[in-house]
């Protein structure tokens, strides 16, 4: 393919999260609406649990997506990603388009704690910085509810919020489990 970059390198099976970037198809506003946004974070969460990966944060913009998520149990990133991109071109793609997504992505390892926090921001405030809504709470399509309130939306999240949340609830039913004897 003319344009493609050569030389490409990955690094994956590393252990490290991975902070993901793709784009529509020349970048057009293919995720513009809500229902195309809800149908992609639908099939976000089918993959997530097909490939056993865990989704620390993300953003579906209208043009594009980030992520930062862990590798997969199961397969590879590279093929995770393929699956997420092909299944929701499946979804979305209307009559007479060529393509849904442009060919490849970017992939940034995240070594360090402060990097990720760094990307969570990164993707949190996306919508912001477009001028899409005021506040990232307010964009729909995103993890930072999660991280607001610790709950669980379209998507399952795994974050210090949730992992505090599974500790706490833990070590509520264990202290019931005493008490009650």
């Amino acid at each position: 393919m003319a344009g493609m970059p050569t030389g490409l390198k990955r690094y994956q099976q590393t252990g490290d999260l991975h902070f993901i970037t793709f784009s529509c198809y020349r970048r057009l506003p293919l995720l513009g609406t809500p229902a195309a946004r809800n149908t992609f974070e639908e099939v976000l969460e089918t993959t997530r649990r097909k490939h056993h990966f865990w989704i620390n944060a993300y953003v579906v913009m209208p043009e594009h997506v980030h992520l930062l998520v862990s590798e997969p149990e199961v397969s590879m990133l590279s093929t995770a990603l393929k699956v997420l991109k092909q299944e929701s071109t499946r979804k979305l793609k209307t009559t007479g388009m060529d393509h849904f997504w442009q060919a490849r992505y970017y992939d940034f390892n995240v070594h360090s704690e402060m990097k990720r926090a760094e990307k969570v921001d990164y993707i949190h405030f996306n919508p912001v910085r477009r001028g899409l809504v005021e506040e990232p709470q307010d964009w729909r399509w995103s993890s930072y509810r999660h991280y607001d309130t610790g709950k669980q939306y379209a998507v399952t999240m795994t974050s210090r919020r949730s992992e505090q949340n599974t500790v706490a609830a833990a070590a509520t039913i264990s202290h019931s489990s005493q008490t009650a004897r």
